[in-house]
């Protein structure tokens, strides 16, 4: 059941801004470049990021007000560090510079979840005392490389992820036990191996030191597990008004087959089983499938199935088939849509598609594609997840209109790469 509209949400109006904004909120926004309007009053910082996404979605439909926070600092219920030293041996942890993988110290951040950063300075402040040194990229000596948070923001539940270039932890026991001590709301404890050259947080190997090794959350009144791989949105409050919104614009009958793609561990689909007839869930990352099937007996939902696929040729295999969806739910990663994705929707033929946006260039892409393909875009809803950066969530609904209306699909492929490529340099740079 989908609770009622959460407190913490505000529609941009003119009444007066109730975020203070001051310059030097934060000591080391113009080296980090994480948090771009930090010194910005909230208010305006959803002014800007209306106007730019008005101005990419002019073509096909006007943007209505951004769905704001009350309270839109420590959102991030998912927090990265960093780890590092000085010249002289002393543990450092923070954020990589924009751009680069120059670390900048963070003691406190304005967007994190503060149990998080108090979490990672313990645990800094206790590397000495165990000798563990951390990881150095230029001569590839030391052991910790990072560590990460994820917190459940309703269930409470606190997982803590080492990330390590070496299976072997020295006294791994003793410096669990001190981290307790320190945080004894700390509900489970995992080592992750990555000892490899690259840009990637996690390794592939890993293992509890402490609990079951993941978490559990609420999001529109459903449990949902969270492994340390899996994709689940940072902002759990924002999470909610976003799916919340898609499924009001989906204007479900409970007859529908419903197409979930770049599913994740399930949410959009389970959230919208109970609205429809069936879901059919794709995800490409299996960590991913298996939390989703877990998940949907968890909340012993059975009208959903889970495919394991990327969501473009399971898109094209549908389409081959014959098969045919009421509604196509679409939540995909920065570099949005391929194509090929969208003409195996136009020969899907659904009703409506539902598209979740992160980010405004691509939406503006995919969105000419999809009028090309006899869409029109009927209304565009920008969530505010990420507030204090430049970062744009949009749902928007798009309808399927007669056959006979439709033109060709004419892809400038040369653009499409060109932008993908774009994306991945800023995601590989983050």
């Amino acid at each position: 059941m989908i609770p009622k509209k959460n407190t913490n949400t505000k529609r941009v109006d003119n009444r007066k801004d109730n975020t203070d904004a001051a310059p030097g909120r934060c000591p080391v926004s113009g080296k980090c470049g994480a948090c771009q309007m930090i010194d910005m009053p909230y208010r305006k910082q959803l002014g800007k990021k209306h106007a730019r996404l008005q101005e990419l979605l002019e073509p096909y439909c006007r943007v209505e007000s951004f769905v704001g926070m009350e309270r839109p600092e420590h959102y991030r219920c998912k927090v990265h560090a960093v780890f590092t030293h000085d010249r002289k041996g002393n543990p450092l942890s923070g954020v990589y510079r924009e751009g680069s993988h120059e670390v900048v110290p963070v003691e406190k951040c304005l967007l994190e979840d503060e149990k998080a950063d108090a979490i990672i300075a313990s645990i800094r402040g206790m590397l000495r005392s165990f000798k563990i040194k951390t990881y150095d990229e230029d001569n590839g000596f030391g052991l910790l490389r990072h560590v990460l948070i994820r917190i459940g923001k309703y269930s409470k539940e606190i997982m803590v992820v080492l990330v390590t270039v070496s299976p072997v932890f020295p006294s791994k026991n003793n410096f669990v036990k001190a981290l307790l001590k320190e945080h004894p709301e700390i509900t489970t404890i995992v080592l992750n191996v990555n000892d490899k050259q690259t840009s990637m947080i996690l390794g592939d190997k890993e293992k509890p030191l402490y609990g079951p090794g993941f978490i559990y959350d609420m999001c529109c009144g459903m449990k949902f597990k969270i492994s340390p791989k899996s994709f689940y949105q940072v902002n759990p409050v924002q999470t909610e008004v976003l799916y919340r919104t898609a499924l009001d614009m989906a204007e479900l009958s409970g007859d529908e087959i419903a197409l979930d793609c770049y599913s994740g561990v399930g949410t959009i689909g389970l959230i919208a089983s109970s609205r429809v007839k069936e879901v059919i869930s794709v995800e490409h990352n299996k960590d991913a499938v298996k939390d989703a099937i877990l998940n949907a007996k968890i909340n012993e939902v059975k009208n959903i199935t889970f495919y394991q696929n990327d969501a473009t040729v399971f898109m094209q295999q549908m389409a081959d088939s014959g098969d045919k969806v009421d509604v196509v739910f679409m939540d995909p990663p920065r570099a949005g849509a391929t194509p090929e994705f969208i003409h195996s929707v136009e020969v899907l033929s659904p009703e409506k598609v539902i598209y979740i946006s992160c980010s405004p260039d691509s939406l503006a892409r995919d969105l000419g594609l999809f009028k090309k393909s006899g869409y029109i875009v009927k209304r565009a809803v920008p969530v505010d997840m990420f507030p204090f950066t430049r970062g744009i969530e949009t749902v928007c609904l798009l309808s399927n209109r007669k056959p006979d209306a439709r033109v060709k699909i004419d892809v400038d492929l040369e653009d499409y790469y060109r932008i993908k490529d774009e994306q991945k340099k800023n995601k590989a740079s983050e």
